[in-house]
């Protein structure tokens, strides 16, 4: 049975080189009406889970969270999904750094920029910003990691960085730790405590 999986699992292919055909059947046989761009697998699990706390099946929606794999990838993207190819209204979250990939890329696909929002620095150091450093060593306790945290913090690259910047990099450390962590401290926050991109992506879906 075809759903919102299958037909991100087409679009990378496409954006790939492969065939872009069995992307247009499952659009249309899912009512996809909306792709959301993202950079990393980490951003989905943080788009995802707030989703969840807020009740939303995004997927039943016709909306398709779609990590990239890079933000040098989102012109490619916005051209197969967006009016020149799909059809579908395109949104996402970018970094601050990454800002003039996607709006040269979505400017070359003739795709709209108003609907992406931008991290300061990247998603994980908004969700740490707005949890505190405190709660977020915390929720790395409580994840069994408090050993490996204290570790990395006693090497010597850490000593010139804040406690929210070491955080930040103690995140991507571990392959498959910023994905974890990106469902971990959105399902920890407050919900007057939402970091105004992700609050905003998710509230225009």
């Amino acid at each position: 049975m075809a759903d919102m999986e299958s037909f991100r699992e087409t679009v990378t292919t496409w954006a790939a080189g492969g065939p872009g055909d069995p992307a247009r059947e499952l659009a249309a046989r899912l009512s996809v009406r909306t792709a959301v761009l993202l950079e990393g697998l980490s951003d989905a699990a943080a788009v995802s889970a707030l989703a969840a706390r807020r009740g939303r099946n995004l997927a039943a929606e016709g909306v398709c969270v779609l990590p990239m794999g890079g933000a040098m990838s989102v012109g490619r993207f916005a051209h197969l999904l967006g009016p020149s190819g799909l059809g579908l209204r395109l949104t996402g979250l970018c970094d601050e750094a990454e800002r003039g990939y996607y709006a040269r890329g979505l400017e070359r696909a003739g795709a709209a920029q108003h609907g992406f929002f931008v991290c300061a620095a990247d998603l994980e150091d908004e969700l740490i910003r707005a949890l505190g450093v405190r709660r977020v060593e915390d929720l790395v306790r409580a994840e069994g990691e408090l050993r490996a945290l204290q570790t990395f913090l006693r090497q010597p690259a850490q000593r010139n960085r804040t406690s929210q910047q070491q955080l930040r990099r103690f995140l991507g450390t571990k392959k498959g730790r910023k994905i974890h962590y990106g469902r971990v401290l959105v399902e920890a926050l407050d919900p007057d405590r939402i970091p105004a991109p992700l609050d905003g992506l998710l509230t225009g879906l």
